[in-house]
């Protein structure tokens, strides 16, 4: 095993510490950038198989800095925010490395968002400008735009005034037809690069500064901006790449979303960090676009949650693609089972993949296996520490428990977020006075170190590797003038690992009917966080007190449904 990998064990309490004999990088991202241009210059380094784009990492400095200096130029500067809204694509990334050589910070847009949520998300961080795709899906990101802001039409010269997006100066189209309004990706990107300009924003630009907000329901309530740090996304991405062995030789099929921390992170940044390449198999995930980018370009790494990776392996092409060039990979977002572990390894030739635990505001990784980690090991915890990284685990009391003992995780390190921006009060709930940041999971750690988790405190939904808050649904549900209150929990699924089901209670003399529901969502929510369960109720179980008990409710479920499939059988 690496040395580097090692955690330094606590007999006893449920308290452990990563190795600490491999540094820190003590670089910002655009610094890495840089000396990745410098190390491996000539190793590809941006490959999007759907666009017909292969860039090396000499090429990827040049665009990312001609695209920094265009940003600049639109009277951007350090600290200021712009959004990425796009599904994968070269561009996305070119923005990410741009963003970072300017000082800009990077709000990253779910390419699922809706009207409503995007709105949000623009005004919570004060976005000065944002990047859009042309269209991904049923969404068509500049009419949406100008459905938000419809002054974008009427713009001059000057930057965009919008009554509903009142900080929004500059909108960024890539490709497509020019717009009124709206700036051309291509044209920016093709900027003189004016590389005193860039040295001088650099000198003020630290390690500590914050680089990328992602949004994330949190443990808590509505979603909010995880503020994350240059040394924390970029040594994360560093470490989970050591843990796979990385080097200038791998090259990553990142079909997971860039949006999220395992793209953009665990992906980008881990390739960043090694001299790997990043290839993009499609703008969304298809299994068939991976199994072919796997083959052409020979990748050695393939990342997935586990529903991807059960989609690649039910494909008929699988049989006659070439698999052989497939060592390692990381799965996240859910528990692998052995069954699945074992084709992963088998079908897949990914006989080193790791399984990695973690949180938005963790930037993301703050656990994770080895290669040589048994199948047991890799199926039934989440691994060891990450180095530069403590794990305790806590009682509602906050007392450290026994090994062996379930209670809440804890992760305190460099990785851990600045705050959720704007809100110091959601801030303060999640990371304690000592800088312990609080995860609402439940877990146990064993006594060799390896941590396994076991449940959650919150009611949060994980469906596909998406964390889903209940309370957002029941918040945009409750608008419905016929609605009077609402109840959504997460109930099993084989596939997607949980399915959000909503019991909604109407108003006195209203009628509601379960597609009526569905169709006031499409549009305004994204698409996955649309109940496929939705049971119209007179009323919930309640406590004494008038709480709703939701485990009553999933309990519920999970007879019907199990009902229902012996029925079907």
């Amino acid at each position: 095993m690496d040395a580097c990998w090692g955690a330094e064990l606590v007999n006893g309490p449920s308290l452990v510490s990563g190795a600490t004999d491999v540094p820190l990088l003590d670089l910002t991202i655009g610094q890495a950038v840089a000396r990745a241009a410098e190390r491996w210059g000539n190793n590809d380094a941006v490959v999007a198989v759907e666009q017909g784009v292969r860039w090396s990492y000499a090429e990827l400095l040049a665009r990312a800095d001609a695209l920094a200096s265009g940003l600049l130029e639109l009277g951007l500067g350090p600290g200021d925010r712009i959004g990425i809204w796009s599904p994968n694509c070269a561009e996305w990334t070119l923005t990410q490395f741009a963003a970072a050589r300017a000082g800009l910070i990077l709000v990253t847009i779910n390419p699922a968002y809706r009207l409503s949520e995007v709105e949000y998300t623009i005004n919570n961080v004060g976005l000065r400008a944002l990047v859009a795709a042309e269209r991904f899906k049923s969404s068509a990101y500049p009419e949406m735009i100008e459905e938000l802001a419809p002054e974008i039409i009427r713009k001059g010269a000057g930057p965009l005034r919008a009554e509903r997006l009142p900080t929004l100066e500059a909108a960024i189209l890539i490709n497509g037809a020019p717009r009124p309004g709206w700036l051309r990706f291509d044209d920016l990107a093709s900027s003189k690069a004016c590389p005193e300009r860039l040295e001088a924003v650099e000198r003020g630009i630290r390690p500590e500064d914050a680089t990328n907000i992602q949004f994330t329901s949190g443990t808590t309530g509505l979603p909010k901006g995880a503020t994350l740090t240059h040394r924390g996304i970029l040594n994360n991405g560093y470490f989970v790449g050591r843990a796979m062995n990385l080097g200038d030789t791998d090259r990553i099929c990142i079909p997971v979303p860039l949006y999220h921390c395992f793209g953009m992170v665990m992906g980008n940044l881990a390739a960043l960090t090694h001299g790997a390449a990043m290839i993009y198999p499609s703008s969304a995930f298809d299994p068939v676009a991976v199994l072919h980018a796997v083959e052409k370009e020979r990748c050695t790494a393939l990342y997935g949650v586990p529903t991807m990776l059960i989609a690649v392996l039910a494909q008929p092409e699988l049989d006659s693609a070439d698999m052989s060039s497939l060592r390692t990979g990381c799965m996240a977002g859910a528990l692998c089972p052995e069954p699945l572990m074992r084709e992963v390894m088998q079908r897949l030739n990914m006989s080193q993949v790791t399984i990695a635990y973690g949180m938005t505001e963790t930037s993301p990784v703050s656990f994770q296996t080895v290669p040589d980690d048994s199948i047991e090991r890799r199926t039934t915890t989440v691994g060891r520490v990450q180095p530069h990284l403590e794990s305790k685990i806590v009682d509602e009391s906050g007392a450290i428990v026994p090994r062996g003992t379930p209670g809440e995780l804890c992760t305190r390190g460099y990785s851990v977020m600045l705050g959720y921006w704007g809100d110091s009060v959601q801030t303060a709930a999640a990371i304690d006075e000592d800088g312990w940041m609080h995860s609402g999971d439940i877990a146990i750690l064993d006594e060799a170190g390896y941590g396994s988790v076991v449940g959650r405190i919150k009611d949060m939904v994980i469906r596909g590797g998406e964390n889903i808050y209940p309370r957002e649904i029941e918040d945009f549900l409750r608008r419905h003038p016929a609605v009077e209150d609402v109840a959504v929990v997460g109930v099993p699924d084989e596939r997607m690992g949980e399915e959000v089901c909503a019991w909604i209670s109407l108003r006195h003399g209203q009628a509601l009917a379960e597609q009526d529901v569905r169709t006031y969502c499409q549009g305004q929510i994204a698409h996955y966080k649309i109940p496929r369960y939705i049971h119209i109720v007179e009323s919930f179980p309640t406590t004494v007190t008038g709480k709703i008990q939701k485990f009553r409710i999933r309990e519920a479920m999970e007879e019907a449904l199990a009902a229902d499939a012996a029925g079907r059988a």
